[in-house]
């Protein structure tokens, strides 16, 4: 079985988790997922640093000895990690004997290998990073580029790693594997950087007592980056040489934030070559998330509520949305409004819809799983497609493509929605048509079970839930069982739930970010009676009325005012029976953008189902609503 070895950064403990961890977690998540389906022997590591200066004051900031503190705030990490589903099979802290061990071995390695000097250090340093700043890379003003913070002035005796030695080595490694560090940009970015040259770094620290002891010179700490960068191997048992570390090592995948990457991609691999070790194959590294146009700021208060949203839309919904809305490797802007329009679009009209409308059509005709016997049109188109999304799935994984892979699926969801549209199922039910009918809602459903183990490394639960409803076992289910179509059980009896994406209204959203009332609080005052044809503002909220444009129309056999549109929703098109035929022929309203209600039950009008309805001024004359300017097909009108 082929091994696959993923890890996330260990995360300081002088702070709680926020967005920015949450979001490498899961793309590291999805990549440990996704190989496990393949059929891989996956480890996936992530965990805390817990040594240093920052993590000491912290602990004196709180009254607390350093572990007591590093006890307190690990549980701070492990909790968000499993509420956002995180799959990891080891959170290592690097308090634990393990890793000092693991430590200690490596360190002895290196002073051994003959590239570790004593000299006094002389320079510029950020507290908050644990970072020293060259002289090349400081700003007039000498403060730091991530916290923008003043520079510390700092002068104290070290031991140093000769990592100028390996400038040449580093610079040809990054040439000839170009996949070495994730994206061109970054790649392209350090190789400028090797170009200047590199110093030489420090290995150590004298000034700061919480931390792992040199092993050949105890009166000096372990610098934390260099400590911290070993957990990739000390976790898989380093020390000992394990069956792990022997199974695992190198990495495959080392995801991180971009502002780590030079740590990873210069100091790491050089570090691994003086002892003549082999070099991890990726270093990705991901942009950074702003809120709303601005940067995170703790101070300025300008961060990501993951507690509201996740309890809002789901965590499956904000796993999709932080992975297909940005391009990853590039920063992304999050915004509620589209992590909105992304579950209702994607997940409800979509996915939701298409579960629903098969499930009710099997539930209502079928009751179980019926035999695909009678092929037709769109049949084969529906397969090759299939196919095709396997093929270039693996493509873009393989590139960290993960907002493209979700596209790619989601075609396939959309392809299988136009496929009920096109085939236009729901008017089958006759003695002579039924088998057709059984024919496509059997591919309906198959169409289903693949989707569920497409989806399932970025949205598990999701996916467990559609098979639930297929009546299908959950749970891990590999790439191998959807190769090829037709693998859903003949005659299985389906087990139709609640709608997996139920739609969300302003006033649920408010309900679910705010704190119930309190018991004592005043009673209301009786509200004015209101006239009986209001309704509430949320009430009016609960409509979705999406831009379309009419592709198609014709009139409804033996009805002389009802005319059957077909209607292009951007993402999906639907057929839509509307009462307009004494005021408009079907050849005036091809190409016409109108507005569409696209959240009504289907309702059959002359044995035709209309999914939807059109918006229009009625009285001696009917007149359709329509957009003084086109708008992309789907939009949202407010």
């Amino acid at each position: 079985m082929t091994a696959f070895y993923v890890t996330t950064p260990i995360y300081y403990v002088n702070g709680e988790p926020h967005a920015g961890h949450a979001y490498t977690n899961i793309a590291a998540d999805v990549l440990a997922r996704y190989h496990r389906l393949k059929g891989y022997d996956v480890f996936f590591l992530t965990g805390v640093d817990e040594h240093g200066a920052n993590v000491h004051k912290s602990a004196e900031n709180e009254g607390l000895a350093p572990q007591a503190y590093c006890d307190k705030m690990a549980p701070t990490f492990t909790k968000l990690w499993q509420r956002l589903n995180i799959s990891h099979d080891i959170f290592l802290r690097t308090t634990s004997e393990m890793h000092k061990r693991g430590v200690r071995k490596f360190l002895t390695a290196l002073e051994a290998s003959g590239d570790v000097y004593k000299d006094t250090y002389e320079g510029h340093y950020c507290r908050p990073c644990e970072q020293f700043f060259p002289e090349k890379e400081l700003t007039e003003e000498k403060i730091c580029p991530v916290h923008q913070l003043p520079l510390e002035w700092v002068e104290e005796e070290n031991y140093f790693f000769r990592l100028s030695k390996y400038q040449e080595r580093l610079s040809s490694h990054i040439r000839e594997n170009p996949m070495f560090i994730h994206l061109e940009p970054r790649r392209n970015e350090l190789l400028s950087f090797l170009e200047a040259g590199l110093e030489d770094v420090s290995i150590s620290r004298s000034s700061v007592s919480w931390g792992i002891p040199l092993p050949f010179d105890p009166r000096h700490i372990a610098y934390v980056w260099i400590e911290a960068l070993s957990n990739y191997m000390t976790a898989l048992g380093y020390e000992t040489e394990s069956e792990r570390y022997q199974t695992f090592w190198p990495a495959d995948v080392h995801m991180m934030a971009k502002d780590i990457t030079r740590f990873h991609a210069l100091i790491w691999p050089a570090m691994l070559m003086a002892l003549n070790l082999p070099l991890p194959k990726h270093i990705v590294a991901h942009g950074w998330l702003t809120k709303d146009g601005e940067a995170l700021s703790k101070t300025r208060g300008i961060f990501i509520d993951m507690d509201t949203d996740i309890a809002t839309y789901g965590v499956d919904a904000f796993r999709y949305y932080l992975l297909r809305e940005f391009s990853f490797g590039n920063d992304g802007d999050y915004r509620l409004s589209r992590l909105n329009a992304r579950y209702h679009a994607d997940l409800a009209n979509d996915l939701g819809n298409l579960l629903n409308r098969v499930l009710g059509l099997v539930g209502k005709h079928f009751k179980r799983v019926p035999e695909p016997t009678t092929p037709g049109e769109f049949d084969d188109e529906v397969k090759a497609m299939h196919r095709e999304t396997l093929q270039k799935l693996d493509a873009l994984m393989e590139t960290f493509a993960f907002d493209t892979a979700l596209e790619t699926i989601w075609g396939f969801v959309r392809r299988i929605n136009r496929y009920i549209q096109q085939t236009e199922v729901w008017t089958l039910n006759t003695p002579e048509k039924r088998p057709r009918m059984g024919t496509i809602l059997y591919n309906g459903l198959e169409a289903l079970r693949i989707i569920s183990v497409l989806i399932a490394p970025f949205m598990p639960d999701t996916a467990d839930k559609i098979r639930q409803q297929l009546n299908l076992p959950v749970g891990a289910n590999g790439f191998d069982t959807i190769a090829t179509w037709g693998g859903l059980p003949k005659n299985l009896a389906i087990a139709r739930g609640e709608p997996i994406f139920p739609r969300i209204d302003k006033k649920t959203r408010q309900k679910k970010a705010s704190p119930p009332p309190s018991p004592k609080a005043a009673p209301k005052q009786k509200a004015e009676k209101s006239p009986s044809n209001l309704i509430s503002f949320s009430d009016f909220q609960k409509l979705d009325l999406r831009a379309a444009k009419v592709i198609a129309a014709e009139p409804v056999e033996g009805a002389d005012r009802l005319l059957k549109l077909q209607v292009d929703l951007g993402a999906e098109k639907r057929q839509v029976v509307a009462g307009i035929a004494a005021h408009y022929t079907p050849e005036t309203l091809i190409g016409k953008q109108v507005i569409v209600v696209t959240n009504l039950e289907p309702v059959t009008l002359r044995g035709v189902e209309s999914q939807g309805m059109l918006l229009a001024a009625s009285g001696d004359s009917v007149v359709l609503a329509t957009l003084e300017t086109e708008v992309p097909l789907g939009t949202q009108i407010r």
